[in-house]
């Protein structure tokens, strides 16, 4: 091991699964919450975190955002991960056997088709990979779990299906967080470079603030507004651009957005990942 990387969830979780993906020679540590996994980094506990920010289904993961620029700690990476869906059983369990499954409760439309086709009840679950590790403890042979792959060897599990979503296309987007800005040469894929802005109240003043990426060629991937602090006046934007603050073109465009702003904060500049093509 060359150290070790945290993440909210249990052991097998599709946080882990990143994580192995990231950093196969790190060891996994598994945290209660997001500020657990945040707080582990921060006191030396682990060096990296890996935390989930968006998925392609069901859109921005809930805090995670407003949690980001308080964490202390940098984005140095980005990973995506296809959510594959497995259902896993104890050893010598057939699928006929199969009366019901638990799994997270966005994990269960997912597989609906196959459900229903194999005539399965499903039953929401705090955690798809908690309920793996809780079905290996209790034994039941009627009982099977929807989670990762991983999940099933991670709890000795028999994988009876796999790739069992209805949409191929579910992905989560993670960050990989350090108390180091990453000093990795640029990526081959070019560079993504996350910030969070909170304009000043003046009319249009967003509208400005943008113009700046538009005048000089910046290619703006996310932009999402929140409330701060309870008001209904100070929002706080959270973007992601395409470039490098070295790049002279992002360097105008930031220097643009800082009229316009009171706070601005750059959040990490890394690699693009291959698959955000």
């Amino acid at each position: 091991m060359t150290g070790r990387i945290a993440f909210q969830g249990e052991l097998g979780a599709y946080s882990h699964e990143a994580c192995v993906a990231a950093r196969p020679d790190h060891e996994a540590v598994p945290c209660r919450t997001f500020e657990d996994a945040m707080d582990a980094v921060r006191s030396g506990v682990a060096d990296l975190a890996m935390l989930p920010v968006e998925n392609s289904t069901y859109g921005r993961v809930a805090d995670m955002h407003s949690l980001l620029p308080h964490s202390g700690l940098y984005i140095i990476e980005e990973h995506f991960v296809r959510v594959r869906i497995a259902l896993m059983a104890m050893p010598g369990v057939r699928l006929a056997d199969v009366k019901k499954v638990r799994a997270h409760l966005v994990l269960i439309p997912q597989a609906r088709g196959f459900l229903r086709a194999n005539g399965i009840e499903a039953e929401a679950a705090a955690d798809s990979a908690g309920a793996a590790a809780e079905l290996a403890k209790a034994g039941d042979i009627t009982s099977g779990v929807l989670a990762s792959e991983l999940a099933a060897a991670t709890y000795g599990l028999n994988v009876l299906a796999k790739d069992l979503e209805d949409h191929g296309h579910n992905t989560t987007r993670f960050l990989l967080m350090s108390r180091e800005k990453d000093m990795t040469p640029r990526g081959d894929h070019g560079m993504i470079t996350t910030f969070v802005f909170e304009v000043r109240n003046i009319p249009a003043a967003l509208y400005k603030a943008m113009g700046g990426f538009a005048t000089n060629g910046v290619n703006m991937t996310k932009l999402e507004s929140y409330m701060k602090d309870g008001s209904f006046t100070a929002t706080q934007f959270y973007a992601d651009i395409e470039g490098h603050p070295d790049d002279p073109a992002v360097q105008r465009a930031l220097d643009e957005l800082g009229y316009f702003t009171t706070e601005l904060e750059i959040l990490g500049t890394y690699p693009a990942d291959a698959r955000r093509r």
